[in-house]
């Protein structure tokens, strides 16, 4: 049993779908985060810079989860807040080790969170 089954099993979630924003500044380890919570035989072997976005979908044994990965570059930011309704859930990624940019991640966040 995985954690997300296990998670899943904590919320009294069981075979739901579930769609998953996931953000933060470009090249903070978005893609590579939600590549590790694919179920192992579907992860991909190369990470390349998300572009726009990418959907991924996925299913544990008792959630389907749609992921969509959004790109953190700054032009690209003003789109996220289309997709903040139809989600169940948000991952906001930061870079610990990218110090120079830790106030920009900041800013983006407190943006999402004061969000209507």
């Amino acid at each position: 049993m995985g954690l997300l089954d296990k998670l899943s099993g904590w919320l009294g979630l069981r075979k739901k779908k579930v769609n998953v924003l996931c953000l933060g500044l470009d090249n903070s380890g978005k893609t590579t985060i939600i590549n590790q919570l694919k179920p192992s035989n579907t992860q991909a072997q190369e990470i390349v810079p998300t572009i726009g976005f990418n959907i991924e979908k996925f299913k544990s044994s008792s959630l389907s989860f749609t992921v969509f990965d959004m790109s953190g570059q700054s032009r690209y930011r003003s789109l996220w807040e289309h997709y903040y309704k139809e989600s169940n859930a948000i991952i906001f990624v930061i870079d610990s080790s990218d110090k120079l940019r830790m106030v920009v991640a900041k800013e983006e966040l407190d943006t999402l969170l004061n969000h209507e």
